[in-house]
């Protein structure tokens, strides 16, 4: 990264400032472009920001330091992020990963001496479909292999800029392989919005309602319900966003349809807009998705040239709305919908405190609903269809289709739609998956089923899901996958609230003591303290939901935890004699007398 004088650097902070409006709320979104630009954000930038957005320095500073993929350091010219996803970890990434460092000569996690490369971990970044996967300077590269290590570490020695690389590294598949209800169908732009405005804001309310339309983000609360609580919230001013942050590791459902059926999602938007009366929507885009951003933004553009966004929609006076989309920077807690309108407004995304709810007091303290974008999607059927033909789909408590990302030991990982109540069996049947040991549902914060269960419906009255089914061979380690969760857990952490920021630190760390040797039933019995101290006192679900990989796997595969326990009494973690191997290594003494165990 090119070195910026002071001027120079004051110049492209006002560029940016302007671009964005000056606006403090979108603070997040300034310091991404300044950072994709400078490629470190130093104090004296930060206080440049500060002063012109009238926020005080340690606020702006605060910002900058919540988000992963912002750098407060200067940058190396290539920052390489490798997935950590347990997935992708079964793909071969680690192992890719240190050659990678071998051949370049780096430590894992720290820039060479000469700036020019760092390569580190990052969570899920959304591929685990087409992994293993790395983040290049924001791009999204697929498919590593030892060939592609080896050829891209000799264009990061010979300089080459990222844009030349081979383009076919970059190349992202949607792996659609079973299509229903919603991508099945082909889509007239316009038509869902047609449709909605024909009926009215009243009458296409009571369509959703008809429909029993559930939220596709996991919780599953009525959609007819919380559009119509925003509708009848005190306020002239009402937002609609649309939550594409899907962090939940072994989620990717929302890529696709950002990538193949972004016009869906932008007409759910408005026709939500419609029914609860706002003007403005807001699309969150997560910070691993960057790539898609361009072809996004040309999509609105095509709409709003189209007639289809802005001012007087299809011709209809006074139905105007209008979308922006806001990009992440490395954060999976802004998944949980008040972090991610707390990020909106420029914050730390950190979950609020409820009620309050979004509904009445959201973005900008204002009615606002929040929606995932499969919810949208689903709602642009329901709009041409009806309700009715909608609720005929799935079961009687989950209406309607269910889109799945598939990845692990499968021969055919992807996308999987599916009307509401298909068994866990049958999905795996379809992805090719022989010899299943375990199927974790939801992701981390979800469900891990074993074999006995595979007769068990995707449905909100049995096994609800966010979208990820993440699939264990016979040959796997369960303890592995459930310590592998726990890091990101920890990892992900906000640090608000004390049970989950320490409770995730101590899972964590019994989870590698074990791992080590040095477990004993006393720390299994404290894993199951911390997850009722966390499940009953921690601020969000993220720590609610923590324990949950660790708890299941001990009680459906504790042989995995049973065989690492080699002592029935408490040892301790901290083997001081170990610790002190590296100062014998440098006085260059090993004798019987260096070591505490054979102190006279």
């Amino acid at each position: 990264m090119q070195a910026q004088s002071a001027s120079q650097q004051a110049e492209i902070v006002a560029n940016i400032l302007q671009r964005q409006r000056r606006d403090p709320a979108r603070l997040v979104q300034v310091l991404r472009e300044i950072d994709e630009v400078l490629g470190e954000l130093t104090p004296e930038v930060l206080a440049m920001v500060g002063e012109q957005l009238k926020r005080p320095f340690a606020e702006v500073a605060g910002v900058a330091g919540f988000y992963h993929f912002l750098e407060l350091e200067q940058r190396a010219r290539y920052r390489i992020f490798w997935s950590d996803n347990i997935i992708e970890q079964m793909q071969g990434s680690t192992e890719l990963r240190e050659e990678m460092c071998r051949l370049l000569w780096i430590e894992p996690g720290r820039a060479s001496e000469d700036g020019l490369v760092k390569v580190g971990l990052t969570s899920c970044i959304g591929m685990g479909d087409q992994g293993p996967a790395l983040l290049v300077n924001g791009r999204t590269v697929t498919r590593m292999t030892r060939a592609r290590v080896a050829a891209m570490v000799e264009l990061i020695r010979g300089g080459a800029l990222v844009g030349n690389w081979p383009e076919e590294w970059f190349a992202v598949a949607d792996n659609i392989r079973r299509r229903d209800i919603l991508l099945g169908r082909s889509y007239k732009a316009g038509a869902a919005i047609a449709a909605a405005l024909a009926r009215g804001p009243a009458a296409m309310l009571g369509e959703i309602q008809s429909a029993r339309l559930r939220g596709r983000g996991g919780a599953g609360f009525s959609t007819a319900q919380k559009w119509q609580a925003c509708r009848d919230a005190p306020g002239d001013v009402r937002y609609v966003v649309c939550n594409a942050d899907e962090g939940e590791p072994g989620t990717f459902k929302d890529r696709v349809l950002l990538s193949a059926y972004a016009d869906l999602v932008f007409e759910g938007m408005c026709i939500a807009g419609l029914c609860i009366g706002a003007r403005q929507g807001l699309l969150y885009l997560r910070g691993e998705y960057r790539y898609l951003l361009e072809a996004l933004e040309a999509n609105l553009a095509r709409r709003r040239a189209a007639g289809l966004l802005g001012r007087d929609i299809l011709g209809a006076a006074g139905y105007d709305f209008d979308i922006e989309i806001h990009l992440g920077a490395g954060a999976y807690v802004c998944g949980e919908e008040s972090a991610l309108l707390e990020s909106l407004a420029g914050k730390r995304g950190v979950p609020r405190n409820r009620p309050p709810f979004p509904v009445t007091h959201g973005y900008l303290d204002c009615p606002t609903a929040v929606n995932n974008a499969e919810t949208l999607a689903a709602a642009c059927l329901i709009a041409e269809n009806g309700g009715v033909c909608y609720a005929a789909i799935g079961t009687e408590m989950s209406t309607g289709s269910k889109l799945l990302s598939v990845s692990g030991d499968c021969a055919r990982p992807g996308i999987y739609e599916y009307p509401f109540g298909v068994t866990v069996a049958q999905v795996l049947a379809d992805a090719g998956a022989n010899d299943t040991q375990a199927v974790q549902v939801s992701g981390p914060s979800g469900v891990c089923v074993a074999p006995e269960e595979f007769g068990r419906r995707l449905a909100f009255e049995d096994l609800p899901s966010a979208g990820a089914f993440m699939v264990f061979g016979a040959s796997r380690d369960m303890f592995e996958v459930a310590r592998n969760f726990a890091h990101f857990f920890a990892h992900e952490s906000c640090g608000f609230c004390t049970p989950c920021r320490v409770g995730t630190a101590l899972v964590k760390n019994l989870m590698d003591k074990i791992n080590a040797g040095h477990g004993s039933p006393a720390d299994i019995n404290e894993l199951f303290k911390l997850q009722r101290l966390m499940e009953s006192t921690a601020h969000c679900g993220l720590g609610h939901s923590a324990c949950n990989p660790v708890a299941d796997t001990l009680k459906k595969f504790r042989p995995a935890y049973q065989r690492r326990l080699h002592s029935t009494e408490f040892e301790p973690a901290f083997d001081l004699d170990y610790a002190l191997s590296q100062a014998r290594q440098m006085t260059g003494r090993d004798d019987a007398g260096a070591h505490l165990a054979n102190e006279s």
